[in-house]
C-alpha cells in the first residue's frame, strides 16, 4: 500500500480508502468492527463516512469500531445535509452556523476529539461560500478538524473553492466510465496542490461484475467494450490503477461490504498493468464531459 499526502496538509492517506457508506449497518457492530480492523491491518488508514449516512448511525458504528486504533487511522466525514424530522429525506443547509454546530454532533458520534478531514457534502454556486470557508477555517483553529475539503462534481463550484479557500481535497466521481473530471478539474486541482479523492471508481460495479447498462452518455455496447478490455488486463487492478495514475489523485474510495470483497481488492489492485494498456483502454471511447454546472 502506498500513502499520499493530502493536499498541503500533514495527512498521508492510503491509496485505497474505505468507503463506509456501503457498510451493511443492519449486520451490527460485531460484524462491522472486525471488517474495519481487517482493512486497517491490510494497509488502509483512511475511512470515509458522513453524518447523512444511515441518519448518523454510520458515524456511530464507525467511531466505535475505530476507537481502539484512533491514533493510527484517519477519519473523514461530511456536513451540509440535514435529515427531515419525519426521515423522509433531507435538506441542504450550508450555513456557517450549521457547520459549526453539526461538527460537535459528528465528533460525539465518532467518539473523537478531532476529525482528520471535514468535507462539505455537495454544494452549489449560490451557497454562502465565504461563510462556509470561514466556518472550516475556524474549526481548524479550534483543533476540531485537521483539514477540510469538498465533495462535488460541479466544475463551477470546484473552481470557486480552489481559488478562494485553502481546501486540501475534492472528492469526485471518476472512473474509466466517468472521465468528466479530465476535461478541466483534474489539471486545475493538480496545479493548485489540491488532492482528488475518487468515488465511483468501479462505476456501480460495472467495471468488475455487474451487467452493462447505459452510463453517463455511454451506450450499453460502449460500456461492454470497456468491460471486455479491463477483463483482459485485470478488472480490479485496471479500474483502480487508471484513476490512481493521474497525479492529482491521492486515493480511491471503495465501498466494501464484506471481508471477501476486501481481500479481493487488496490481493488484486497491485496486479501489473502497464501505462500503455491503460492508455489503449482509455482511447477506446471518447471521454464524456460535464453537461451542467460548467
Amino acid at each position: 500500500m502506498n500513502y499520499n499526502q493530502l493536499g498541503t496538509s500533514d495527512l498521508n492517506i492510503s491509496e485505497i480508502s474505505f468507503g463506509c457508506m456501503s457498510l451493511e449497518i443492519e449486520k451490527g457492530q460485531n460484524s462491522i468492527s472486525p471488517l474495519l480492523r481487517k482493512a486497517y491491518e491490510s494497509g488502509i488508514n483512511f475511512f470515509d463516512t458522513a453524518n447523512l449516512y444511515d441518519q448518523g448511525l454510520n458515524e456511530e458504528i464507525v467511531g466505535t469500531a475505530l476507537k481502539p486504533i484512533r491514533d493510527k487511522i484517519l477519519i473523514a466525514t461530511k456536513v451540509g445535509n440535514v435529515w427531515r424530522e419525519d426521515g423522509a429525506g433531507w435538506d441542504w443547509n450550508p450555513t456557517k452556523e450549521h457547520i459549526l454546530t453539526e461538527v460537535n454532533e459528528s465528533l460525539r458520534r465518532l467518539q473523537t476529539d478531532y476529525i482528520d478531514l471535514y468535507q462539505l457534502h455537495g454544494g452549489t454556486i449560490d451557497d454562502p461560500i465565504d461563510d462556509i470557508i470561514e466556518a472550516f477555517e475556524q474549526l481548524k483553529k479550534q483543533g476540531k478538524i485537521r483539514a477540510y475539503g469538498i465533495s462535488s462534481i460541479r466544475p463551477n463550484v470546484i473552481r470557486e473553492y480552489a481559488s478562494r479557500s485553502d481546501i486540501d481535497s475534492v472528492m469526485m466521481q471518476y472512473s474509466l466510465l466517468d472521465r468528466r473530471p479530465e476535461e478541466s478539474c483534474l489539471q486545475l486541482l493538480d496545479e493548485q496542490n489540491i488532492s482528488v479523492i475518487t468515488r465511483g471508481t468501479l462505476a456501480k460495479g460495472m467495471l468488475i461484475d455487474k451487467p452493462a447498462q447505459e452510463y453517463l452518455g455511454y451506450s450499453k455496447n460502449e460500456v461492454k467494450k470497456i468491460q471486455s478490455a479491463v477483463e483482459n488486463t485485470g478488472l480490479i487492478a485496471t479500474s483502480i490503477q487508471y484513476v490512481l495514475s493521474h497525479p492529482a489523485v491521492a486515493s480511491a474510495v471503495l465501498g466494501i461490504r464484506t471481508e471477501d470483497q476486501l481481500n479481493e481488492i487488496i490481493q488484486n489492485f497491485k496486479q501489473s498493468v502497464t501505462g500503455k494498456s491503460l492508455k489503449e483502454i482509455s482511447d477506446l471511447l471518447e471521454p464524456n464531459t460535464y453537461e451542467k454546472h460548467r
